[in-house]
């Protein structure tokens, strides 16, 4: 059984969420650290100054209060465009799971909690993006 909450942004959580940011990029082959992608200017600004408004995470636990999974958007806006960008009102989500319990449910609780909590916040569309080589997830969303 999984259960969703609210990020509570301690240190440790926030190590967390920039695991699974790390984790949603799909890289194939060469992947570089979690320190070098994290920093590249194309991906930095999915986390830099997290906090600010417009941020979201949910993080999914299991029985044991284990965190096995997030899903987070964030909005940009002009000056600032991210790969699935629409506009400054529309915040572009991203998710990932641990890999041992992927294929359980995880991911698509993950995502229907965000949609809710997208619709709850007075967003009215979200966005994402994802590479076409990335057959699980593709379908996942596509479910």
């Amino acid at each position: 059984m999984f259960y969703i909450r609210n990020f509570e942004g301690d240190k440790n959580e926030f190590e967390f969420f920039l695991d699974m940011l790390y984790e949603s990029i799909h890289i194939v082959e060469n992947k570089p650290s979690k320190e070098v992608l994290l920093n590249a200017p194309g991906i930095r600004k999915y986390h830099e100054g997290w906090g600010r408004k417009g941020d979201k995470v949910l993080i999914a636990v299991d029985a044991e209060n284990k965190t096995v999974g997030a899903v987070w958007y964030r909005l940009f806006n002009n000056n600032n465009k991210s790969y699935g960008y629409i506009d400054g009102n529309t915040p572009e989500i991203g998710m990932a799971v641990l890999k041992e319990v992927r294929g359980r449910g995880v991911g698509t609780l993950l995502m229907h909690k965000i949609i809710q909590q997208a619709k709850d916040e007075g967003y009215n569309t979200i966005s994402l993006s994802v590479d076409l080589e990335n057959d699980t997830a593709i379908n996942m969303y596509q479910n």
